[in-house]
């Protein structure tokens, strides 16, 4: 058999095509902020990472700009050869510092983080339990890992304690979530996560990529926000969302972090962060901790946004984040959503089966820090709006 046979198979894909309301690669004709310009129309942006602004922040381009004029556009290398530059080992000091951990170490990209984390800390003769909404790259590093994945019901800690009661006491064990999780925006029970990990003896990873810059005084992330910095082994985030660059990083003890960077195959055999994606990375951490006004201004977007859908008696998942979910249920009725909420200029995310489970098909929205109550206003109304029509498709 051929084996790109598989290739020509794809039938939802063509049906949408057919339909005109496939939702997926719509060009930005300009950067990332509040609202873009997308099919050469202005276009208020709910469907992005860019938490606290800052992709379009002066400073955060200028150094950029400075870095690639300073050490050029590219490492060469990776890490454990010739691609380590000063500003790799300043960017790792400071994360570390800021997370409140011994050290820290860099990946090129967020996904690849958890490939490279997970790959290196758990072997054979391991066990990782993992919630069933954890993100894909997630279950990409334990299958890189050859540990054995045992997975829980969703934030369910009944069934995350059977699950680590069925596992013998010779194997080690890591319990690893997300801490915001990207699709729905609730949080995870860490709270019990750490008390049932020194129950059985399991060390805990948590992926706070959707939580580093929204959670926490200080906006540490689902630790701190929970006053257990000291009691998460391992924390993973990304640059790619709050710290308005690309690239991924770990913290955890001086230990862990040494043996990763010479166990881990992602990372020996990749080439490093660019200057400046580095250097990006490094300004907007400054401008985080010099700026918590903007993780209370996201707070209040959001909650703003929130209460609004409420009250217009739109159904929605209660929590803390800047991502809120909206139900559309069917695939077809999501693509459709998303396009003619496209042509009155808002752009939502698709998101459907296997990134949520069968029958939950969802618009993904996300707030940013800058964001308008004038165009939450305008947004909310255009989702009232659509969701009334959706309900012709039944």
């Amino acid at each position: 058999m051929d084996i790109f046979k598989k290739c020509s198979s794809m039938e939802l894909l063509h049906q949408v095509r057919e339909k005109g309301i496939y939702p997926y690669f719509h060009a930005l004709q300009t950067g990332q902020d509040t609202v873009v310009q997308m099919n050469d129309r202005e276009t208020i942006m709910i469907g992005s990472n860019n938490y606290l602004g800052l992709t379009s922040h002066p400073e955060v381009i200028e150094a950029g700009v400075a870095a690639i004029k300073k050490y050029g556009s590219g490492c060469s290398g990776s890490r454990f050869l010739n691609g380590t530059l000063d500003i790799h080992l300043a960017l790792e000091k400071e994360l570390a510092e800021f997370l409140n951990k011994e050290d820290a170490m860099t990946f090129s990209t967020g996904f690849q983080s958890n490939l490279g984390i997970l790959s290196a800390i758990a072997g054979r003769n391991d066990v990782i339990v993992g919630d069933k909404e954890n993100h894909a790259s997630i279950y990409d590093g334990c299958r890189l890992s050859y540990a054995k994945l045992m997975r829980y019901n969703h934030n369910d800690m009944e069934d995350l304690e059977n699950v680590l009661k069925s596992i013998p006491e010779d194997k080690g064990i890591l319990i690893v979530t997300d801490g915001v999780f990207s699709m729905t925006g609730d949080i995870a029970n860490l709270p019990e996560i750490v008390r049932l990990a020194k129950k059985y003896g399991a060390r805990v990873m948590v992926d706070d990529a959707h939580g580093l810059g929204v959670l926490g005084k200080h906006g540490r992330g689902t630790a701190e926000h929970f006053d257990l910095e000291t009691e998460v082994d391992i924390i993973m985030g990304t640059f790619s969302k709050s710290l308005a660059s690309l690239g991924g990083y770990m913290a955890a003890s001086k230990e862990v972090i040494d043996y990763v960077k010479h166990a881990s195959r992602p990372f020996i055999f990749s080439a490093s962060i660019t200057p400046a994606s580095v250097a990006t990375a490094r300004t907007a951490l400054k401008i985080i901790k010099r700026e918590p006004e903007r993780i209370q201004a996201l707070r209040g977007i959001s909650n703003y946004m929130r209460e609004g859908l409420k009250n217009l008696g739109i159904d929605i998942i209660e929590s803390e984040t800047p991502i809120i979910p909206i139900y559309t249920y069917e695939d077809e009725k999501t693509f459709i959503a998303c396009k003619l909420l496209l042509e009155r200029g808002v752009y939502v995310n698709p998101v459907i089966s296997p990134a949520t489970p069968v029958g939950q098909s969802l618009l993904r929205t996300s707030y940013t820090a800058t964001h308008t109550k004038e165009q939450m206003d305008y947004a909310m109304l255009q989702i009232k709006e659509v969701l009334e029509i959706l309900k012709n498709f039944e």
